[in-house]
């Protein structure tokens, strides 16, 4: 099995670590965590085999851990420009992948901080988005129901692009939803329950999806006190 979770933890992930990895990922995505240095854990919290963090705020990066054989290493076609979308190379399973870990979330880019991010990385990585041992995992801060039909780099385009390269969101396909008409809310907004939007996403290329076992959303009731994100839980029979 291969277990990923994608989880915007709100900062302060060293006091949240324990209720996330009750989960028991394979790999965790965890936007607006900070900087290992940071994380002091307990004695029985787990320990991860492997991290990888960046950021330029040591409070609020986006962080990549392995509770299992896996290792991480940045890819050298990696481009700042795209701050928190991080293409990484993942070793050490039963079969090396492409794991592209995403926090969009770039105020600098004067065309747009959220999803004009990961339209701009998929089409600057290109060449790495392939139909197979491909996946995209994170807080996307994007959804269809803000597209704007005359702006190139919507919700729906990125979309679009990566179904045209057999890349699919897990939770799309194992739910039978549309994109915009989710029935699970991943974020609600300032923790509000009247304002749920589903931000988060995994996508995933078709022979993962060939093996796509379950996906899971957690609930607001179980996951408010911690953060304003609920954990996107993806299991590849793998």
């Amino acid at each position: 099995m291969l277990k990923i979770i994608a989880w915007n933890c709100n900062m302060a992930f060293r006091k949240k670590a324990d209720v996330i990895l009750a989960c028991q990922p394979d790999i965790l995505v965890v936007p607006e965590c900070e900087h290992p240095d940071k994380l002091k854990f307990g004695k029985e919290t787990p320990v991860p085999s492997d991290i990888f963090w960046y950021g330029t705020n040591p409070h609020k990066g986006i962080g990549v851990f392995s509770y299992g054989p896996y290792k991480f290493r940045l890819s050298e076609t990696h481009n700042p420009d795209f701050r928190y979308i991080l293409p990484l190379s993942v070793t050490g399973g039963s079969f090396d992948f492409t794991l592209f870990a995403v926090w969009a979330n770039n105020p600098q880019d004067k065309d747009g901080a959220y999803v004009t991010q990961v339209w701009k990385a998929i089409q600057y990585y290109d060449t790495m988005l392939s139909e197979s041992k491909t996946i995209l995992a994170g807080d996307f801060n994007s959804n269809t129901i803000w597209d704007r039909p005359r702006r190139t780099g919507n919700h729906s385009n990125v979309v679009e692009k990566l179904e045209a390269r057999k890349i699919f969101s897990t939770y799309h396909l194992f739910h039978d939803q549309i994109q915009g008409k989710e029935a699970h809310m991943t974020q609600f907004m300032y923790r509000h329950e009247d304002k749920p939007y589903h931000l988060d996403y995994c996508f995933a290329s078709i022979d993962f999806i060939e093996k796509l076992r379950n996906v899971e959303i957690g609930t607001y009731a179980d996951w408010t006190k911690y953060s304003d994100h609920k954990p996107l839980i993806v299991t590849f029979d793998i």
